[in-house]
Formats: C-alpha cells, sequence, structure tokens
C-alpha cells in the first residue's frame, strides 16, 4: 500500500509540472492572452531579413508586442508584418517602423519610433514609414570596395 501512495504522489507531482510548463509557454508566448489586451499594425517592409514570427517588437528598448505574420506581398514584393500591440501603447499615427540589431552578433526586433501627430493608430492600420534590415555582408563590402577605389 505504501508503494501504491508514493506511484500516485510522483504521478500528480509530474502532472502538476507538466501542467506549471504550458502555463508558461502559454503565457511566453502569449497564446493565453486574449485578443483583448492587443492590437494589431501592419508594416511593410523592404527587406526583413533576420525578422519571423514571434519577433520582439519594441518601444525605446522596451518590448511592447511581437511580429505575429510575416508574408511576402506579390504585387510590390515587399515582406509584409503583422505587428501585435499590448493594448495599452498607444501610438501616433507617424510612428515610423525600422528592422535594427541588438548588435554584431545579436538578432533582429522591429523598434517603433513615435512620431509627434495629435491623431492616434487605431487596430488594422498600417505603419507608412519603415525601414528595412540593412544586411551587414552588403555594408562590409560596400566599404571594402569604396576603399579599394582611391
Amino acid at each position: 500500500m505504501s508503494q501504491n501512495k508514493t506511484e500516485v504522489a510522483v504521478g500528480a507531482g509530474v502532472l502538476a509540472l507538466a501542467l506549471g510548463i504550458l502555463i508558461y509557454a502559454g503565457q511566453a508566448t502569449g497564446f493565453a492572452s486574449g485578443s483583448d489586451d492587443h492590437y494589431t499594425l501592419t508594416a511593410s517592409f523592404r527587406s526583413a531579413e533576420g525578422v519571423g514570427v514571434g519577433t520582439d517588437v519594441r518601444l525605446a528598448g522596451v518590448k511592447v508586442g511581437t511580429v505575429t505574420d510575416l508574408t511576402l506581398d506579390h504585387t510590390s514584393f515587399r515582406a509584409e508584418a503583422a505587428l501585435s500591440l499590448d493594448k495599452d501603447i498607444v501610438l501616433p499615427d507617424d510612428t515610423a517602423a525600422l528592422i535594427a540589431s541588438e548588435g554584431l552578433l545579436g538578432g533582429n526586433f522591429v523598434e517603433l519610433i513615435p512620431g509627434g501627430s495629435a491623431f492616434n493608430f487605431e487596430d488594422g492600420q498600417v505603419i507608412a514609414d519603415t525601414q528595412g534590415s540593412v544586411s551587414l555582408i552588403n555594408l562590409l563590402l560596400k566599404f571594402v570596395t569604396a576603399s579599394g577605389d582611391g
């Protein structure tokens, strides 16, 4: 009988741990949160290199959302990113979105730079002012070829 109680206790512990991991994973990915506390903006980038679904969206270095979808617009050949932002972040409608790097070897993220407009974005609107990612290899090639000319 003692062995049976031990097995039940261990089984209950494993189930509790698994449930805790699932809850944590749901909160970390934003899956568990409802759509009431987020709104979506769309941004079109010439190059979205280094950005994917789940990439951070930051404002002044603070995470305020994530990239929830990344598709190719077949008419303009630009990357269309859907940005899910916290509902309490109110942005002027002249806010710029650019793809920035965390450092030389770090990953990329979407940085929001607020403008000064008196009007604010609403759910589903498009960020017009965008700047795509800059390729480090292309920058190095331009530097090498420019320094070899003189």
